[in-house]
């Protein structure tokens, strides 16, 4: 078994933002922030915001947690996007309409939205950049591969179908929980993406011998996070896989911050900044 170790990778990356920031601080007097939006309590949700905050504060960027009423949401967006020490907002999803969601993404100023979520985004979404690059950092090409996509959800399957397709993949297929027959569509699939925060709804007879599987479901179960994958896919030794921890989450968050830091730059241009 081959582990794709997302938080190995998100320390060359860390490494490589804080002379980012440090640079942006010291030689250009920008001095990047994040803002993160939440309008509900939830224990997945607030183990996130904590990793996003320390991550920001290892490496120079700010990290302010906003918590209101859904009812405040889009007047403290507003807000944000006229506040010019502020580059990068995040609506902490799941928000408690979820129906408001499309209104509260699109009201981001696309040149804040570091998640990409709104319509007209600029950014491409964390997730899906963090899933490129974990593959990418261990060698899996996608060019080959009958590759599966089991989720279509706006975070991660949604966003990672439409970047790896304007890469000119076509060998693409995006499936859901419900899919019928959905075992027998993976057997045949050389790389499995699924993130569909259903516990344990991949198991090892849905996975063909070899295959590179990325487990980015995220769900709470009996007070622990775990993923889409069942136990008895890791007792398959031949295949290529994210660990239980420490796969695509930390990459997430690293390619979150490269988005903020991108925002950055923006604005140092605009003082007269050329290359950092």
């Amino acid at each position: 078994m081959k582990i794709l170790d997302g938080l190995e990778l998100s320390g060359y990356i860390k490494e490589r933002q804080l002379k980012q920031v440090r640079a942006l601080r010291q030689s250009w007097r920008v001095f990047p922030r994040l803002a993160i939006v939440m309008t509900i309590d939830n224990p997945v949700i607030d183990t996130y915001v904590r990793l996003k905050k320390a991550y920001g504060e290892d490496i120079g960027i700010d990290v302010d947690i906003h918590k209101v009423d859904q009812s405040q949401i889009l007047e403290l967006i507003a807000k944000l996007n006229q506040d010019e020490l502020v580059h990068g907002i995040i609506i902490q999803l799941p928000i408690a309409d979820m129906s408001q969601v499309d209104a509260a993404v699109n009201a981001v100023a696309k040149e804040k939205d570091v998640d990409g979520l709104g319509q007209d985004g600029i950014f491409t979404p964390a997730t899906a950049m963090a899933i490129d690059w974990l593959l990418a950092g261990y060698n899996v090409t996608l060019a080959n591969k009958t590759i599966a996509i089991v989720g279509k959800g706006r975070l991660v399957g949604g966003p990672l179908a439409k970047l790896w397709r304007s890469q000119g993949l076509n060998n693409i297929t995006v499936y859901d929980g419900k899919t019928l027959d959905l075992a027998s569509e993976l057997q045949k699939s050389d790389l499995i993406v699924t993130a569909t925060g259903v516990p344990s709804l991949i198991t090892r007879d849905m996975v063909q011998p070899g295959a590179v599987i990325v487990d980015a479901g995220t769900a709470s179960e009996q007070g622990k996070i775990v993923g889409d994958l069942a136990p008895d896919v890791r007792d398959l030794d031949d295949i290529t896989i994210t660990p239980i921890k420490g796969g695509v989450g930390p990459l997430t968050v690293a390619a979150l911050f490269d988005n903020v830091i991108r925002a950055a730059r923006i604005v140092a241009d605009r003082k007269g900044q050329q290359d950092l």
